[in-house]
This record gives C-alpha cells, sequence and structure tokens, in this order.
C-alpha cells in the first residue's frame, strides 16, 4: 500500500465511526506517529498533504523536523511521550502541542519555558486511566489539583490524553476520560491509536495517535 492508500484508509475508518456516533469527521485530528521513522519514510506521507505528526522525544525530533519543515510549509508537531522537565524549554520550542503533561513540577517547567519564549503549545495533561505502575500520566484522584496547578499557571490547557491497559477493551477507558473531561470543562480528547481509532472516535476523542496503520509495524 501507498501513503496515499494508508492515509485513506485511516480517514475512511475515522469517518465511518464519526458518522455513526453522529460527529462531524472533521472534528477529529489524525496525528501520524512517526517515532522511529526516518525522514524517507515520512516525507511520502508529508506529499499527501497531511500535516500532524507526533514525536516520542524530543531528541529524536531535533534531529528530523527542522529540515523536513523547511521542506514543508505548515507542519504540526505533536510530542506524546513522556517528557522529562529539563527537556521543556527544547519540548516549547519545538512541538505545537505537548500530550503528555503529568505532573506539577513539569507543569512549572513548560510555565517557565511559555514565558520565556513567548510560544505557548496546547497541552493535554495526561491521565493514567487505567492505574498502571508502570505508565505515565496523573492518578485519576490527582487530576483536580494538577488541573488546578496548569490552570493557575495559565498553560494552554487543550484537553487531557489517555492510553488504556495494552491488551484490554479500551471503550470503559475511553468512555471514563470523556466523562472526567466534561466533569472538568475539557474539550479535547487525545485518545485512540491504530488498534481502535473506532472506539476512540465514537467515545469522543477530538485527537487520535495512529503510527502502524500509517507507517507499518515498527522494528
Amino acid at each position: 500500500m501507498t501513503s496515499d492508500d494508508r492515509l485513506a484508509a485511516i480517514h475512511a475508518r475515522i469517518a465511518t465511526a464519526a458518522r455513526a456516533a453522529r460527529r462531524d469527521p472533521a472534528g477529529v485530528t489524525l496525528v501520524a506517529v512517526s517515532k522511529t521513522q526516518d525522514a524517507a519514510a515520512i516525507r511520502p506521507l508529508l506529499a499527501t498533504g497531511h500535516r500532524d505528526f507526533g514525536e516520542n522525544r524530543v531528541q529524536e525530533a531535533q534531529a528530523k523536523w527542522p529540515a523536513l519543515r523547511d521542506e514543508f510549509e505548515g507542519v504540526r508537531l505533536h510530542l506524546v511521550g513522556q517528557l522529562q522537565s529539563n527537556k521543556a524549554a527544547d519540548a516549547v520550542a519545538l512541538a505545537d502541542a505537548i500530550h503528555s503533561v503529568d505532573r506539577a513540577s513539569l507543569v512549572t517547567a513548560l510555565a517557565r519555558a511559555m514565558e520565556a519564549s513567548g510560544r505557548r503549545p496546547d497541552c493535554f495533561v495526561q491521565v493514567n486511566i487505567g492505574e498502571e505502575e508502570q505508565k505515565g500520566g496523573c492518578a485519576i484522584g490527582a487530576l483536580p489539583a494538577l488541573l488546578a496547578e496548569a490552570r493557575a499557571a495559565d498553560l494552554p490547557v487543550a484537553g487531557l490524553m489517555c492510553v488504556p491497559p495494552a491488551g484490554i477493551e479500551p471503550a470503559p477507558y475511553f468512555a471514563l476520560l470523556a466523562k472526567i473531561a466534561r466533569d472538568s470543562g475539557m474539550a479535547g480528547l487525545s485518545m485512540g491509536m491504530s488498534d481502535d481509532v473506532e472506539q476512540a472516535v465514537m467515545l469522543g476523542a477530538t485527537h487520535v495517535r495512529v503510527g502502524s496503520a500509517l507507517f507499518g509495524p515498527r522494528a
């Protein structure tokens, strides 16, 4: 399959799910997760006109995207992986959205970097929706306090993000995140990946993070 074919297939899946939920498919942003992919693998997707891409690590993004942005206008870069506080300034300089805000120290570091640079990427607060010890994300019970800190620091909080437990039906976790977002006055929901795009869209996702269905299995 070509990049055009894979992109069309994902857009068709999003559109079908959105229509089933009586939503406008245009309300769902497809973030092509290009982590571990080199520039040669990313260019064909850029050539289709797609512009939203996701990276896990700041250093990897710094190595690839300045040159690609010179080549292709209008790229929006999303950082979707865990972010160290000491990388906050680099993240703010590079990204248009940060999907993994999960602790007070990172809120402080991002607010300081935004104040210094004048750049204000959208921020999603990551929730550890499955209460998994090995995963990043704010505990559900600690979320109100973290959101209060983020708002007090004037962070541009766009919504919530989650990664459900692997190997389990994700819909209940997506539904829970959507309920928490409504209760918190949040519009944005960053949830859903290659295998569960439909469930995420039907339960309100505004951003889906798709890697393997667009680029093939990772090595």
